[in-house]
């Protein structure tokens, strides 16, 4: 049963699911209340337990490493290194990840022929493949986005043949009947039903870049977050390391925002 709410300036009442209106209140509530608890539990277990700050730094301490960071250019320089490595090797991976996926979409005996060999080359840790990958390539940036689009690739791969495999048979068929090309079927059918599934492979794509670039720093790397913990861990600089996963994890969190907020402008053009 739904609760109605009075309309403004009018008679009569407007039907509005009182759900929706407590879920639309936490989406923008949770994510600071979820912060301000972790914080305060971090506060707690560091003032209850006596850590020392090599061991687990209290978040004024991690506050105050993370200006001095950010003051001296030392965080946006790492920063930046692993935000070009993370889009890089995205976009390498989302180029062929889309290329190749929409083909094995449209050929099922080449999809079921390939299928194992891409599991198994997902199946083997990435950091063991990343060794190989710096010798081959050099520990410059070409290997880095290598590692990020190797740990990125199959999500897309496998987000776009079941897009593509799951939309109906009759708007294809209705779509073919009305004599349209192939490009056609594309762009009016196949590319906008196809988003949201799609979208679900590119936010996980987007996460797993940032570990993948991470992964070819931690292997070889002078800049980058990776780099910079490897650094921190051997100056005993616990505060700095918490700073470098800190910014990670807002870099991963922005990331899936804007890939969202991209999703929905897509389909709002789509639809409009």
């Amino acid at each position: 049963m739904q609760r109605t709410l009075p309309m403004r300036g009018g008679v009569g009442a407007a039907p509005v699911p009182a759900p929706k209106i407590w879920a639309r209140g936490l989406r923008w509530v949770g994510l600071p209340v979820s912060i301000l608890a972790l914080l305060a539990f971090w506060q707690l277990a560091v003032t209850a337990g006596g850590y020392r700050a090599f061991i687990l730094p209290s978040p004024a301490l991690v506050a105050e490493r993370f200006v001095a960071a950010s003051q001296s250019g030392v965080l946006w320089r790492h920063t930046s290194a692993t935000l070009v490595e993370a889009l890089g090797g995205f976009c390498i991976a989302l180029g062929l990840g889309l290329t190749i996926g929409y083909i094995l979409a449209h050929i099922p005996w080449l999809e079921r022929s390939l299928a194992p060999l891409l599991a198994a080359s997902q199946a083997i840790p990435v950091i063991a493949v990343a060794p190989l990958i710096i010798l081959w390539f050099g520990p410059g940036l070409k290997g880095k986005l290598l590692i990020a689009a190797l740990i990125t690739f199959l999500p897309i791969v496998i987000a776009t043949v079941v897009a593509i495999r799951g939309l109906p048979r009759e708007l294809r068929e209705m779509a073919l009947i009305s004599g349209a090309s192939r490009w056609q079927m594309l762009r009016y059918v196949e590319a906008p039903l196809s988003l949201p599934v799609l979208f679900g492979g590119v936010r996980t794509g987007l996460a797993l870049a940032t570990t993948g670039a991470v992964v070819g720093e931690f292997v070889a790397g002078r800049e980058g977050l990776g780099a910079m913990i490897n650094i921190a861990r051997g100056l005993f600089d616990t505060p700095l390391i918490f700073v470098a996963l800190i910014t990670l994890a807002a870099i991963t969190l922005s990331l899936y925002m804007a890939a969202t907020l991209i999703e929905r402008a897509l389909m709002r053009w789509e639809l409009g």
